[in-house]
């Protein structure tokens, strides 16, 4: 059965909750959410998730608890929460920005603002998921540091930033001084075209495995559960 370079990146995404425990699941973005929800049917079933207001739920909309903004709040700042944000730019430390595109004082763009990219980093587990990777994302040093890298979290207990998923493969930041590494490409990339598409010099391992395949139940729960009218492939093409 043929996989779709969308799917790879769910289970891409998947992955990033592997091994958390009973922690809050914030995945935000299409592929995310859907990433996150099969994490949770599948290999991480203690994982908390929420209707975005007041309400802790299940996979299938049932309701499991009642998370009021201060206990919410209590999870945030507490590393038990692992988000999985946007990017508009990154660097090789896991800066993000999502702010502004040049100086800040007079910019060429603006973007979302802020928002809760420094708590989000500085308290709790942060991943990242970049629809298109280009040299105009991945770069060489962000505009406005919004989300916190590894150069910039000394002190911080709850910093972490598992992966880093594009359209292109997996990213981690496994090595001595954290800057991102190559884990893995998508079937059908290759490490030139990774290479060609970022703004910096990636550390890449002499050898570079393909990201996991899905089971057969992972994509039917993909495909027939979890996002039967495929909005999947609108966020990421063939």
């Amino acid at each position: 059965m043929t996989v779709t370079r969308a799917e790879y990146c769910v289970i891409a995404c998947a992955e990033a909750w592997r091994g958390d425990g009973e922690v809050l699941a914030s995945p935000m973005g299409l592929i995310p959410s859907v990433g996150a929800r099969l994490a949770r049917r599948t290999f991480s079933p203690d994982l908390l998730m929420t209707d975005g207001e007041a309400l802790l739920v299940g996979v299938d909309g049932t309701v499991e608890g009642w998370l009021p903004y201060r206990r919410h709040l209590a999870l945030v700042t507490g590393g038990r929460r692992h988000v999985m944000m946007g990017a508009s730019q990154i660097d090789r430390y896991g800066n993000q920005n999502i702010s502004c595109i040049g100086d800040w004082a007079r910019p060429k763009r603006q973007l979302l603002g802020v928002r809760g990219a420094p708590v989000n980093t500085l308290n709790n587990p942060t991943s990242y998921w970049v629809p298109r990777h280009s040299r105009r994302v991945f770069v060489e040093k962000v505009d406005m540091v919004c989300g916190v890298g590894y150069d910039h979290a000394d002190g911080a207990p709850y910093h972490r930033i598992p992966r880093v998923v594009s359209d292109l493969g997996v990213f981690d930041f496994a090595t001595p001084d954290h800057s991102m590494r190559l884990a893995s490409v998508h079937p059908g990339v290759t490490v030139a075209q990774v290479r060609e598409a970022t703004g910096f010099d990636l550390v890449v391992p002499d050898e570079v495995p393909y990201t996991r395949e899905p089971t057969e139940r992972e994509l039917r729960l993909i495909r027939e559960v979890i996002d039967p009218q495929n909005a999947r492939s609108r966020e990421v093409g063939a």
